[in-house]
C-alpha cells in the first residue's frame, strides 16, 4: 500500500525536472499541479520564470495543463496568461478529472505525467491511474487550512517510507 505514495520521481523544483528526457520517455502531456507546485497560494498570477517555463514545454509539443483542487476562479490567471487548459475542482486523489483529460485529449495513461508537491494528492492520484507521478518539494510553507492536515499525514508516510528504504526527502531522482 505503502508504494502508491512513492513517485517514479523526485525534483526540488518545476525548474530542475529534465523535461527532454520526459519526452524521450514517450510523455506528451504535463499536469501541473498549481499551488505550492506553480507558486505559493498568495501568488495571484504566474511568474516570468514559470512563463518562461511553460513556453518551453509548449515549443517542446507538450500539452500543459493546470490541474488543481482550487475552484476555477483560482485557475483562470493562470490559463488566460500561460495559455493552458486547466482542470479546476479537481478532487484529486479522485481519479475522475485525470480520466477525463485522458479521454477528451485522447492520451494515454503512459503518455501523461502529473508534477505536484503532495503525496496525498498529486502522487496517489497519479499512481492510482498509473500515469507517471513527479513531486517537487512545496514553493512555500504556507498552506490551504485542509492542506496541513494533508501534511501531517504526508509526514507519517514518508517516516514510514523512510523506514523501508523507499523514499527520503531531499534524495532527489529521476
Amino acid at each position: 500500500m505503502l508504494e502508491k505514495f512513492i513517485p517514479d520521481m523526485y525534483q526540488k523544483s518545476i525548474f530542475t525536472i529534465d523535461y527532454k528526457k520526459l519526452k524521450s520517455n514517450g510523455i506528451k502531456c504535463i499536469l501541473f499541479d498549481l499551488d505550492n507546485t506553480i507558486c505559493p497560494i498568495s501568488i495571484l498570477k504566474p511568474s516570468r520564470k514559470v512563463k518562461d517555463l511553460i513556453e518551453k514545454l509548449k515549443s517542446m509539443k507538450f500539452k500543459v495543463i493546470i490541474i488543481s483542487n482550487s475552484p476555477k476562479k483560482r485557475l483562470l490567471p493562470f490559463k488566460e496568461i500561460l495559455e493552458v487548459d486547466c482542470a479546476a475542482s479537481s478532487k484529486k486523489p479522485c481519479g475522475f478529472k485525470f480520466k477525463k483529460i485522458l479521454k477528451e485529449y485522447n492520451f494515454k495513461i503512459n503518455e501523461v505525467a502529473i508534477i505536484g508537491d503532495q503525496l496525498l494528492t498529486d502522487v496517489l492520484g497519479g499512481n492510482r491511474l498509473g500515469i507517471t507521478t513527479i513531486l517537487v518539494n512545496p514553493v512555500s510553507s504556507k498552506d490551504h487550512f485542509f492542506t496541513g492536515f494533508s501534511r501531517f499525514l504526508e509526514n507519517i508516510i514518508i517516516r514510514k517510507a523512510m523506514k523501508k528504504e523507499l523514499f527520503t526527502r531531499g534524495n532527489y531522482y529521476e
